[in-house]
């Protein structure tokens, strides 16, 4: 019965939160899954409709509620886009948490997101015993994005054209980092995320070397957790404060003065949801999650602002290079010129804009795995604007966003490089 009333109690707190919404549709010109499929239900004026009317519709069907909640991005386009100020991205959130609370999480979400990333050592353990098996499973695409396919789990996977998990990961090549200041310079925590520290090390690795070279020692333990967005995304508040409580001990172990992500979704979670979810493990937790979030930054924000690095002029002959705005980086954390400024601290290359640069990339996180081909659909719009550019390279800020346009480029046989804005201007550092 408990239960049943904090469920009834958090139905009507959403209540409250919807009525603001004017039903003006403006969030269908800007939704990238309206764009895909047309359909008034993938829109976020058709999933608030559906949340307003959510106890009723759970009762009815909820495996057909959690489908359409799931059938989302959270871009934050509509959002970012609301003349009402609809906290859009907060209600969905809280929608896919209800509703897998009332029929409870997929085993095997629970088993990867309450058993596996939450403990950083087992997490390590398995994706070491999984890369050598990459040889036997995966066949090289020899593209110029350097992916890989896996035809025989397609079933599961999807056509997915994907980079192979690392070898070696940052962690192994690192292990536990606490570098003493340079002269009483600045310190910083570098936090490289689950993609950053497996999948994409070369972008980590270019962000300690930019790092390196400006004198700033880095704080980065072996004992990060996930950041918890993949748990929150699918509704498992749970998983997502299990994996935060852990990272928040490793932050506890340095002192620092900014805490530092080469991943904008990373970044803005640390920023905006781990204040708010930390209240679950604690007044202590949360206080410390509040101050870290006031100290956390985006690297390309850390690297004009703070240190001051500035565009330059184009050598002739430079590379042309285009720009995807990833969406936590625009839409959730302000950021547009400050990546666009990094690229140009390069003089070998010159900067083409792209049409709908900050539409998303379909990527979505959870959402690709799931729905991977809408996700391909929307990717491949990303993909015809990228091209139209006739740029050498793509730069993104995210590497979810760089795996999406590594698989769209790959599936078109474009030879077209995907890299994070970072790289580019570590290439002009010895």
């Amino acid at each position: 019965m408990s239960d049943l009333k904090k469920l009834a109690k958090r139905l009507m707190t959403l209540d409250d939160r919807i009525i603001a919404c004017m039903k003006c549709g403006m969030c269908q010109a800007v939704c990238p899954m309206f764009g895909a499929t047309m359909m008034e239900a993938d829109v976020a004026r058709g999933k608030l409709a559906l949340v307003d009317n959510l106890a009723h519709e759970m009762i009815a069907d909820p495996e057909a509620v959690a489908d359409k909640l799931g059938r989302c991005l959270l871009c934050g386009s509509c959002e970012a886009n609301c003349p009402s100020g609809v906290k859009i991205m907060d209600i969905f959130m809280e929608a896919r948490e209800i509703v897998n609370t009332y029929i409870g999480l997929h085993p095997v979400k629970k088993m990867v997101f309450r058993a596996l990333l939450p403990y950083p050592g087992l997490f390590n353990f398995a994706m070491r015993v999984g890369a050598p098996m990459q040889r036997v499973i995966f066949r090289s695409n020899k593209d110029t994005q350097n992916t890989a396919c896996a035809p025989m789990l397609n079933f599961m996977l999807g056509d997915r054209h994907i980079r192979s998990l690392a070898l070696k990961p940052l962690h192994a090549i690192y292990g536990n980092l606490d570098e003493p200041r340079v002269m009483g310079g600045l310190k910083v925590a570098f936090f490289p995320g689950c993609m950053g520290d497996k999948l994409y090390v070369d972008v980590s690795e270019a962000c300690i070397k930019v790092l390196h070279h400006h004198n700033v020692a880095i704080y980065m333990p072996s004992s990060f957790a996930c950041c918890g967005i993949p748990a929150l995304s699918s509704g498992d508040a749970e998983g997502m404060v299990k994996q935060m409580a852990k990272s928040l001990a490793a932050f506890g172990e340095s002192s620092f003065d900014y805490v530092l992500t080469a991943c904008s979704s990373c970044t803005s979670t640390i920023k905006e949801l781990w204040p708010r979810y930390a209240a679950r493990l604690g007044s202590v937790e949360q206080h410390q999650a509040e101050a870290l979030a006031a100290i956390t930054m985006d690297i390309n924000e850390f690297l004009v602002k703070v240190l001051k690095v500035e565009a330059v002029e184009s050598l002739p002959g430079a590379k042309t290079v285009t720009y995807h705005d990833s969406c936590h980086l625009k839409k959730a954390l302000g950021l547009s010129e400050e990546p666009r400024t990094i690229i140009k601290a390069n003089p070998n290359y010159k900067l083409v804009e792209m049409k709908e640069a900050d539409r998303c990339c379909g990527c979505g996180g959870s959402f690709n795995l799931f729905h991977y081909d809408l996700s391909r659909v929307i990717g491949q719009r990303k993909r015809d604007n990228v091209v139209a550019t006739g740029a050498h390279v793509v730069a993104a800020g995210c590497p979810a966003c760089m795996m999406q346009l590594e698989d769209v480029l790959s599936h078109n046989n474009d030879p077209v490089q995907v890299k994070h804005t970072i790289q580019i201007y570590a290439e002009t550092l010895k």
